[in-house]
This record gives C-alpha cells, structure tokens and sequence, in this order.
C-alpha cells in the first residue's frame, strides 16, 4: 500500500504531462484528439482507479502466494530469468483476463469503463475500473507458481507490466513495422477500442500481440475502414463513478425485469450485450446501430464551467497526492483516516462530473462532499493531519466549491426553464 502509494506520487505526474503534451502536439499539427469534458472525465477516473487500488479495496478468491506454497514444482533461481517468466505469465493473464471481460456479460462491467470514451487518446487510457472488489483470476498466473515466482516479483513487475500499456493509446504513431508482429502497437490497439464491425472484440493483448495470432482473435487496422471509438450502448456522462455501475445496473434490472427463471440467471453468463428476449422492446436502452452516423456525447459548457472544472481537477490531484505521499502518517495515526479519505476523493469526483454533465441535482452530492468534510475536521481537529494554515485553506476550498456548485445549478435551472417557456 505504502509503497505503491510512493510510485503513484512519482507516476501521475508523468502520466499528466505526457497527456497535456499529446493535446498540446494535436493543436499545434491540427489532429486535436481531445474534448476537454471527455479528457477531465478520463483524468478523474484515472485517480478514482489508483485510489481504490492504493486502498486495496478488493480480494482474492485465492493468492498467488498459496499457489506458490503449495503448487510449486521448482524455484527459478534469482536474476533475469524470474522475472521474464513473471512478465510472460502476466501478459497471457491479462489477454484472458481481457477477454473474458470482453466476452462475457457479468465480467464486461468490470472493463466497460476503459472503453467509454469516445476519443482515443491517452488520457482514455487511465479510464480503469473501481468496480472490482473480487479478484477472480489469479488462478491464470499458475504457470509463475509451478516455477516458483515468488510473489515479491509479481508485485514488482505488475505495476511495470500496466504502465507499459499507457504508451499505444493514441492516434499519433502509425503502423510500426517488424514490431507490428511481436508487441501491441497503437495500431493494434486502435482497433481493439473500435466500434466497426470489422474491429469489434479484438487485439485483446496487452504487451505482445502473438496471444492474439495464436488464439484468433487478431485483426490488422485496415486502410479503408478508420476506427470509430467508444462503445455499443454509449454511457452518456462523465462522471466516471456511474461509468463504472451502469453495465451491471441494467443487468440486475434485466433479471428483474425478465419473465422467464431461466434468463434471469443466464442473462449473467451469456455474452456480453445479449438481454432476455421479453425485456428488449419493453424496456429499451440506447444502442449504436450506425457506428458512422451518431452523435458523441458533449456537453455544451461555458468558459466559466469548463474553467472550473480543471480547477476542480488539479484540486482532487493535489488532495489525492497528500494522501499517497502520507499514508504511513495517517495509517500510523489512526487506520480509518486513509478510507475517510478514500470516500471523500470518491465523493469529490461524483460532484463534480456531475456538475460537468449539467445534472440539476448536482448540488445534492457536493452538500454531502462538503458535509463530510466538515465533519471530518470537527471530529480530528484537522484536516488528516495538515497543519491549522492548511486546514484553514481546505475549509476555503470546500466552502467555494459548494457556493460555485449551487450557482452553475442555479443557471442550469433558469437555462431549462427559459427553453421550455420558449418552446
């Protein structure tokens, strides 16, 4: 936790100015890949993801650890070697992990999220999911266990083995010759967050491409047919946090919903987009017929609101990296302050991409951000440890925010009501 927390400090950062490079490069050679409510929603699920990571808000079914104990048939000595064997291991888990998700209706909520944009671009690539609380593969990493892996060396190739993945998304870097055949490349993964027929659940592979070669689920990015982005059924907000529930929201209404006892089970097991047959045309859902004729979502904002929602933005990075940067303090102080702090990131991103989404009842879950603020610092007499000048300016924050947020309200309100007098 502390550690992971420690490369988090050093690696979002990066992560951000790599991704303000890209759409500074787009402007200035006028191929522009970015929205800015598509960019500050991805950015914010970026964070939402890191923290339930760092919290580690989820378990295991079986440990890695166990299958070592008890399944090992041999110990690769220390050096080089270990540690191919655990980057292999990882990515052929994570091309099955992918595509189950991919494949299968229950495990697609677990991924929708990092195909919800309808842009490609880096910052799309920090859309991971929270919605995992159960880990369920861990199992696939057996071949690392038969050889004795130890599990230090998987907890220190894996975050090396997901930011490697951050690079290939984005439309700036054509097809890459020779390299085409051995590991992921832009290209490769262009496709695989396509909506076109003709790309649609493929190039699941993560690192090497040759998973998908050998398992036929390949596909070369063709000339004549450019990727269209996004997903079938189109989320329609940004607010990453119901991103992440809506998949599985429509599937426990499905089951509902259904007449029939047998589809209210196998809804969960059959593939992914497949809804009982007596619930399609009585309760429809948005879906993209056309992929070539649609409109993205957007939002049409204000200087004003788009102004502040970067302010709200680099607030909740600077907020988040206090907490990566201090988990042992606030661990050592009292082990409830990291997970308070947790559901108050939680409560700040809701708030504000739902204000960004011009939802009217926005101002209902910036009260409760400010409240449980506020209760916090009654409670510990601070805000998690900073000192009496920080804590002052905190306040300041939560107080701004919930004043700005009732008043982008209030316009959105008279905006309504003045369309329908209008109309």
């Amino acid at each position: 936790m502390e550690t992971y927390g420690k490369i988090l400090v050093i690696a979002m950062p990066i992560f951000l100015l790599l991704v303000l490079l890209e759409k500074l490069y787009g402007v200035m050679t006028g191929k522009e890949t970015y929205r800015n409510m598509d960019m500050i929603s991805s950015l914010s699920s970026g964070v939402t993801n890191v923290v339930k990571d760092v919290l580690g808000l989820s378990i295991g079914i079986i440990s890695y650890g166990w299958m070592v104990k008890h399944l090992a048939i041999a110990h690769v000595q220390a050096g080089w070697l270990v540690y191919l064997i655990a980057f292999l291991v990882l990515d052929f888990s994570g091309y099955w992990v992918h595509r189950i998700n991919h494949e299968y209706n229950f495990f697609w909520n677990a991924h929708l999220i990092h195909h919800s944009s309808e842009d490609f671009n880096l910052a799309c690539a920090l859309r991971q999911s929270i919605s995992v609380f159960v880990r369920m593969f861990t199992f696939l990493l057996l071949p690392a266990a038969l050889f004795g892996v130890p599990g230090e060396v998987i907890a220190l190739v894996g975050p090396i083995h997901l930011f490697a993945q951050f690079w290939y998304h984005t439309q700036h870097i054509r097809k890459m010759g020779i390299l085409e055949k051995i590991i992921v490349t832009p290209s490769h993964h262009r496709v695989h967050h396509a909506i076109n027929p003709e790309y649609l659940d493929k190039n699941y592979g993560q690192i090497f491409i040759f998973w998908d070669i050998w398992f036929g689920s390949f596909q070369e990015e063709l000339d004549h047919v450019p990727p269209v982005y996004g997903i079938t059924r189109p989320v329609s907000t940004w607010n990453p946090i119901k991103i992440n529930f809506q998949h599985i929201w429509l599937l426990m209404k499905d089951a509902w919903h259904t007449h029939s006892w047998k589809d209210t089970w196998r809804v969960w097991i059959m593939p992914t987009g497949w809804r009982p047959a007596d619930v399609i045309d009585r309760y429809k859902v948005n879906k993209i017929d056309d992929v070539y004729h649609f409109d993205k979502y957007n939002t049409e904002s204000s200087f004003a609101l788009n102004a502040w929602s970067w302010v709200q933005l680099v607030g909740l990075l600077v907020l988040t990296t206090y907490l990566f940067s201090h988990i042992a303090l606030l661990n050592k102080t009292n082990a409830w302050y990291i997970y308070l702090y947790g559901i108050f990131i939680f409560l700040t991103v809701y708030a504000y991409t739902d204000l960004m989404d011009h939802n009217l009842n926005a101002w209902i879950s910036e009260l409760l951000k400010f409240s449980f603020a506020i209760c916090v610092i009654i409670k510990t007499g601070s805000w998690f440890s900073m000192s009496q000048v920080w804590t002052i300016l905190v306040i300041g924050y939560l107080l701004l925010s919930l004043v700005i947020s009732l008043y982008f309200n209030f316009t959105f309100r008279a905006s309504k009501l003045k369309m329908a007098y209008n109309h």
